[in-house]
């Protein structure tokens, strides 16, 4: 009798074990099974903004999030929320590392975070690897405009290299920081940067104030178009240059950045620093997000560039739309990473330098 109740005993624990392990499996399978629509239904997603409120990042947030609800399975509310510093870095870090990874929280973070790592690795304030993100998109490619007030003597190119100016930023990792540095350690320019203003918006009325002899933005908007072209009919300011890989139609008599280059080395160089101006606005949400749920997400983003009312509303507050797909965000940030070490090497040194 004793020895029955002995085998008797696993068995019975044994089978409550397995008896668990099966109900267990049934209650998670729902969740499991969870649709797009069931997941998102009733729902509102969080949209993690990497700067302050009033610039262009701004603007095209606040626009895309009040249509791109409507594209997605279950019609969730998305809600922005500002979160800025770094140039993006914290808002990017807040998404990879602390944001829930089921896609009720996404963002948008400075175009130049995605390589931050890679051409500067000596900045710790990097808690991200911007290959896992699940990149969703871009509503705009950016061409960055190089401004000088008219109170200096600088009215040429070949001029940046003999006189100083100061030159407003929002930090280090910020276009408005990278580019002057940029071409102070590879043509000889003599930019002091001025870092630690709040917005793009801030640094341009640094200019408008005088506070600051120059400015090199990351982008050329309709909106920045609007508040820095009188100041160019007042003859107030110049434009002296177009960073990016291809002009902006606006400025066709306006040089390229890359037309300074002298060597092979300096064009693969400015090749890798301007993939930030093809991430533009970059749209992405945290790693480790449901395949099918960032697949809605990418569809819902594509969806409303095309969007008749989004476009309108664009068109109305002057933002251009020239998207680029979060595949194609993803891809080009995968060939990046891949760049040959000794043209990686030569970035970050001339990006550590001052």
């Amino acid at each position: 009798m004793e020895t029955g109740k002995a085998l008797n005993g696993p068995r019975t624990l044994l089978g409550a074990l397995l008896s668990g392990v099966v109900l267990a499996g049934l209650a998670g399978a729902p969740a499991a099974a969870q649709s797009v629509e069931q997941f998102y239904k009733g729902k509102q997603i969080k949209f993690v903004l990497g700067s302050a409120g009033g610039g262009g990042y701004d603007a095209y947030s606040r626009s895309i999030t009040r249509y791109m609800g409507n594209h997605i399975p279950g019609k969730p509310s998305i809600i922005v929320q500002n979160m800025p510093g770094a140039g993006g870095l914290v808002a990017a870090n807040y998404l990879f590392g602390v944001a829930p990874k089921d896609g009720s929280e996404i963002g948008m973070t400075g175009r130049a975070a995605a390589i931050e790592a890679l051409i500067n690795p000596a900045d710790k304030s990097v808690k991200f690897e911007a290959t896992k993100f699940n990149w969703i998109g871009t509503p705009q490619q950016e061409t960055g405009i190089l401004m000088v007030s008219t109170k200096t003597p600088v009215r040429t190119l070949e001029d940046l290299k003999k006189y100083e100016l100061t030159a407003s930023s929002t930090g280090r990792a910020a276009a408005t920081s990278v580019y002057p540095r940029l071409l102070n350690n590879m043509f000889g320019t003599k930019f002091k940067v001025i870092e630690g203003y709040k917005s793009s918006q801030d640094g341009l009325f640094a200019l408008e104030r005088g506070e600051v002899t120059a400015h090199s933005s990351g982008g050329s908007s309709s909106a920045f178009r609007n508040r820095v072209e009188p100041w160019v009919r007042d003859g107030k300011i110049i434009m002296l240059m177009q960073i990016a890989g291809e002009k902006d139609p606006a400025y066709p008599n306006l040089p390229l950045v890359t037309e300074m280059a002298r060597t092979e080395s300096e064009r693969q160089i400015l090749e890798l620093v301007l993939v930030q101006q093809v991430m533009g606005r970059p749209i992405l949400a945290p790693p480790n997000v449901p395949a099918d749920r960032v697949k809605a997400l990418r569809d819902a983003f594509d969806a409303t560039m095309t969007d008749p009312e989004f476009l309108a509303e664009c068109e109305k507050q002057k933002l251009e739309v020239n998207p680029v797909s979060g595949v194609k965000l993803n891809a080009m940030l995968d060939r990046v990473y891949q760049t040959p070490k000794t043209v990686i090497d030569q970035v970050a040194k001339l990006l550590a330098q001052e």
